[in-house]
């Protein structure tokens, strides 16, 4: 069975969907679609722009959305399971068919507006844990109780990404050194994501979620709040408003596709991120990009 899988914000790079936009109609015409619904040029900026300018969360998150699902509508093969990580949830709902790409495309820069104005209210960033099992990481997150800290992504084994305020990072990343992480990485993000520090991004998501019509799926997604598939298209909604302020349960969705018959996963859109969890986590699995 093949898994199509969909990477988040980070995979971003000048140059993005390019050659598939010079050898796609399809693809070409779901890019000038794109720059319609948003109302800017946003191929202009994935084909040519700076790395600075890519890395604003308005244009990072609608780019790597488009350049995943072009991925994966131009692909003659149909997936028996979808999943995203973070943002690449909404792309996986495009290829599933729950969500049109107009809605999810619509959605996508909703939610990246909504998680900006997130992060300028409240600054606060992530934290990359290498080389530490998740129960210890969990701990000393519990541990600091006079800030925010929460363990945001299971990546794979032994890379965790933590999520919090300022000195709460800070703090963790110290004592999760003491603890033996081979390395503790702030991030280069905007922001705290997929903790409670984004609450005011979920409520303002969760309004335009419950206006936008889903329809049933033709395959289960795996969501990232609780790692199981679902094709119940209200469980799919609160779990796309929930996922906001939860952890990304990458690990354990890899894992549970395996066990559900995923032996195939082919990564749509840029960079190959979700493949080297992958082959962490399931090394058995076979792994291609779209």
């Amino acid at each position: 069975m093949t898994a199509f899988i969909f990477p988040g914000q980070g995979a971003q790079f000048t140059g993005m969907g390019k050659e598939l936009y010079d050898s796609n109609p399809i693809v070409k015409s779901l890019f000038e679609q794109a720059n319609a619904t948003l109302g800017f040029n946003i191929t202009d900026i994935m084909f040519t722009g700076s790395a600075e300018a890519l890395k604003q969360t308005r244009v990072t998150q609608p780019a790597v959305f488009i350049h995943s699902v072009a991925a994966a509508l131009a692909q003659d093969t149909q997936p028996n399971m979808v999943a995203g990580h973070s943002l690449g949830e909404f792309s996986a709902l495009v290829a599933n068919q729950t969500l049109s790409y107009e809605d999810g495309l619509k959605l996508v820069y909703k939610r990246a507006m909504a998680m900006q104005r997130a992060c300028e209210a409240n600054p606060s960033t992530m934290a990359a844990i290498l080389g530490l099992d998740d129960a210890t990481v969990e701990a000393v997150c519990a541990s600091i109780t006079d800030e925010i800290v929460v363990a945001a992504n299971y990546n794979c084994p032994g890379q965790l990404v933590i999520s919090g305020s300022l000195k709460g990072i800070e703090i963790a990343c110290e004592k999760l050194k003491a603890a033996g992480a081979k390395r503790a990485m702030p991030l280069q993000v905007g922001g705290a994501f997929h903790s409670p520090l984004m609450e005011p991004a979920r409520e303002e998501l969760a309004a335009a979620i419950e206006a936008t019509h889903f329809n049933k799926p033709v395959c289960a997604v795996y969501q990232n709040v609780n790692a199981l598939p679902s094709t119940d298209v209200t469980v799919i909604k609160k779990n796309l408003i929930d996922q906001l302020t939860a952890p990304v349960r990458w690990t354990q969705s890899v894992q549970n596709m395996v066990k559900d018959g995923g032996v195939r996963f082919a990564e749509c859109g840029p960079g190959k991120v979700l493949q080297g969890l992958v082959k962490k986590i399931a090394p058995q699995a076979e792994v291609l990009s779209l």
